[in-house]
């Protein structure tokens, strides 16, 4: 079958392996209760997943990290393999038949663990890096020690043992995590985090030697010719500790800079690794390897070409690697030599399939969110999608036809009352959308107004071109009322009402300065004067802070909580970057402040009794939202068959809008 993309769907060789494409669902962490079992092998609902993304096309799928030790670091969800026995055999075996099937391989990851990355309330005993003293990262008074030669020795045999193990069960070779991202093995490989005076110390061939001594023991235990990919950051793109550098920032490298990084792939390569599976950070720069939607698309893509340059193995990149005519153009022009698909193959696991096709307008974007996969995981629940609901929960969230059609009237045309009619269309229903205003997509029209929100505008044209191809019956510029209702009939009735904007009310001179909210500010339904004063630093807020200033605009940001960025289902590699982002443009951002009164041109405020004030032409307000039941209460007295969703039931993120949306579509 021919393609448009070729160069993507060429064979690719890791060493023996062979896979039928250039294509790599990335390694991502889905150890939870319901996706693994205690043994660290998978579910059946963990089967199910992988088996979509084999499904989907993907020519390599690589696990999510596995613990080859649990005497140091603990799992929060799933036992080390080297503890494990018969029954993770049996389970992985389930796993690997039911990938193969599609004609794709697998490989597991085998980690070292974390080191000073680790959730130190989780670790057994003192924590434990590279060097004595290195700082944790999520609390950098916590101190590390240095590993023995001995404690070492430990985790070879869990490699050795995890590679055998893995063999066993059928798998097509392995992948070692890692040095990449700041990790145990990481920090071992990085000189500034590695003041060993040990044969583990000093030269780059002894900061690497445990990961050579890694590779050893698994050729020794599964035989030479098995594959053992490494995964691998070009640079840790850190100035110091917790201290990350933004994209085209002069700074000067704290970790591991080009030069060495040529020395180091090199030698990677030397000692038998069969690929690198390239990104750039660590956790002190989290924003590279787990790129959000502030990062440029491609961000680690010239990197990747960079080191490609120093090698004779084949380098796979990632990082928001969205569009397969850039993936493909990129290993024609010799820059890589496979794509790493991480958050896109949860976003859509038909990637490979759409693009094979030709179908890439049918490729569901991610937007780079995190809120349903990493945000998610780093809250202790089962990792999801914001953009696809089935994610992690396949057969759960299967659509299947319906026994009784129904008409089905959809109020709003925002991203949940797209997904009920996509849902409802796909099911079998005859569905109706009304949407009031010329425009659909709500809310997130403001949102993806914003000049690094591209992904939120593909999103919204994504699911404008879903439920027309779908012959949903859509209705613009229509009020929805009782008379409508009454003259439509409809067997079932959902309110994607949306939500409104809250204001700020009862401060003193408020008339005296323009005051806009946000969604005005965003869609430019009112201008917005050279000195913005936003008052308000949630996500909104910040975002459009950052938004303005690259306008060029000069902006203050007033927060009455102590910090900013206060929100539990907010990724820590999103408010990290956007912090740093602050930081770099030097936004001035005052937390614990009460407004007291608007006068000449000026907000006034005050941070712990002291009076305080900025200069304003334009204050935004954005200081969150409130749902719009006013069609909803009146209509649930009149008729039984009536839903609410999204931001109408209860104001969250895209995930509820979302979710809630696909979820009713599934009852009706």
């Amino acid at each position: 079958m021919s393609t448009k993309y070729n160069n993507l769907f060429q064979p690719l060789k890791i060493g023996s392996m062979e896979i039928k494409n250039r294509i790599v669902m990335a390694a991502m962490g889905v150890h939870d209760n319901e996706m693994t079992k205690g043994d660290g092998g998978y579910t059946q609902q963990g089967i199910d997943y992988f088996a979509e993304r084999a499904k989907g096309g993907a020519g390599l799928i690589v696990l999510g990290a596995m613990q080859v030790q649990n005497v140091f670091e603990s799992d929060a969800h799933s036992t080390s393999v080297s503890a494990a026995g018969k029954e993770y055999v049996e389970s992985m075996k389930e796993l690997a038949d039911a990938i193969h099937a599609y004609g794709c391989k697998v490989v597991p990851m085998l980690t070292a663990g974390s080191g000073r990355e680790a959730a130190f309330w989780l670790v057994k005993g003192d924590p434990i890096s590279s060097s004595d003293g290195l700082p944790n990262v999520w609390n950098p008074a916590v101190k590390h020690r240095a590993l023995t030669p001995d404690e070492i020795k430990i985790y070879i045999d869990g490699f050795a043992k995890g590679a055998k193990l893995a063999k066993e069960a059928g798998f097509d070779g392995v992948s070692i995590h890692a040095i990449h991202e700041g990790y145990l093995l990481d920090q071992f490989a990085i000189a500034s985090m590695n003041t060993r005076t040990d044969q583990y110390g000093g030269s780059v061939e002894n900061r690497l030697r445990f990961a050579k001594e890694i590779i050893d023991a698994i050729k020794e235990a599964c035989g030479p010719d098995f594959p053992v990919m490494i995964r691998y950051s070009v640079t840790s793109k850190m100035k110091g500790f917790n201290d990350g550098a933004l994209p085209g920032e002069e700074y000067k490298e704290f970790g591991r800079g080009y030069e060495e990084s040529i020395e180091v792939a090199q030698y990677l390569e030397k000692i038998g690794y069969a690929a690198l599976d390239v990104d750039n950070g660590t956790y002190d720069s989290w924003f590279w390897a787990h790129p959000p939607v502030y990062m440029p698309q491609y961000c680690n893509l010239e990197d990747a070409a960079f080191i490609k340059k120093h090698v004779n193995i084949p380098v796979i990149c990632a990082g928001r690697m969205e569009d397969p005519e850039v993936c493909d153009k990129a290993i024609a022009d010799g820059k890589i030599d496979g794509v790493g698909l991480a958050r896109m193959l949860l976003a859509d696991p038909e990637w490979p399939n759409k693009a094979k096709e030709g179908n890439k307008e049918d490729i569901r974007p991610c937007i780079g969110c995190h809120v349903g996969c990493l945000g998610r995981l780093f809250q202790g629940k089962r990792m999801g999608c914001a953009v696809n609901p089935a994610t992690c929960r396949e057969k759960q969230m299967e659509i299947k036809p319906v026994e009784i059609k129904k008409n089905v009237m959809i109020i709003g045309g925002g991203i949940a009352g797209m997904e009920a009619a996509r849902v409802l269309a796909l099911r079998g229903h005859n569905v109706s959308l009304y949407e009031k205003t010329g425009a659909l997509g709500g809310a997130f029209i403001s949102a993806s107004s914003m000049s690094f929100k591209q992904a939120d505008k593909e999103l919204i044209h994504w699911f404008i071109r879903q439920i027309k191809k779908l012959s949903v019956n859509i209705h613009m510029n229509t009020e929805v009322t009782k008379e409508l209702i009454a003259e439509v009939n409809p067997d079932e009735i959902i309110c994607a009402t949306g939500s409104g904007a809250r204001s700020l009310s009862g401060v003193k001179g408020i008339e005296s300065i323009p005051v806009i909210n946000a969604i005005e500010a965003l869609t430019g339904q009112k201008p917005v004067g050279e000195n913005v004063v936003i008052i308000g630093g949630g996500l909104t807020g910040i975002e459009l802070g950052y938004e303005l200033t690259l306008q060029g605009k000069k902006v203050e940001i007033i927060e009455m909580k102590d910090k900013i960025l206060d929100m539990p289902d907010l990724c820590a590699a999103n408010s990290q970057m956007l912090r740093q982002i602050i930081k770099y443009h030097k936004i001035p951002i005052h937390t614990g402040a009460s407004v007291a009164k608007f006068e000449d041109g000026k907000v006034c405020y005050s941070v712990n009794g002291e009076e305080k004030s900025a200069k304003a032409d334009t204050v935004i307000i954005s200081i969150g939202y409130i749902s719009n039941k006013d069609l909803y209460d009146p209509l649930k007295q009149w008729k039984e068959k009536v839903h609410l969703i999204g931001d109408a039931d209860r104001v969250s993120n895209l995930l509820n809008a979302t979710w809630s949306a696909y979820e009713l579509a599934l009852t009706i």
